[in-house]
């Protein structure tokens, strides 16, 4: 069976973690993501410091943020293999905080972020659609047994970085 949708995640420096060190994030994406993801994406659990350097590069922002999305550059040439869709960043402190404050496992902020970052690296930017990717990403998260998408907490702010 070809997957539709294929994940890596490694840490800071780039070595694959174990999928018991990520929730399970590398099986649990793409059985969560939406018909049209196809392609790959490479997800990065960093530190609150190094998310708060590529936050500041990238969105002006010199703090930490819990997650930052990449997309692939449009326009390349397609290669051999599939499409890869583009890059997550993930702060490891920040998810940690926020599992706690939200009351559920590390294990599912890391889930509800990675699908935020993903509906981002498909294009969706819910602070312009008027709503749409919250309510998709509600949609999502609930069938994915979520207990709320990133969109739909009070606060929520934009993650694209490019």
């Amino acid at each position: 069976m070809t997957r539709r949708l294929a994940v890596s995640v490694t840490d800071g420096r780039g070595r694959p973690l174990a999928p018991r060190a990520t929730g399970g994030l590398s099986r649990w994406l793409p059985r969560a993501a939406p018909a049209r993801a196809h392609g790959t994406v490479a997800i990065a659990l960093i530190s609150d410091a190094a998310m708060a350097r590529l936050n500041g590069t990238y969105r002006g922002k010199p703090r930490p943020t819990d997650v930052l999305s990449f997309p692939a550059e449009p326009g390349l040439p397609p290669g051999r293999g599939p499409r890869h869709l583009g890059d997550l960043a993930i702060a490891r402190g920040v998810a940690a905080r926020q599992a706690r404050a939200c009351g559920h496992p590390v294990a599912v902020e890391l889930r509800v972020l990675a699908l935020h970052g993903l509906l981002h690296l498909l294009g969706y930017d819910h602070e312009a659609d008027r709503g749409q990717m919250a309510r998709f990403e509600q949609r999502l998260a609930r069938r994915a047994g979520l207990p709320v998408g990133l969109s739909a907490r009070p606060g929520s702010s934009p993650h694209r970085a490019r």
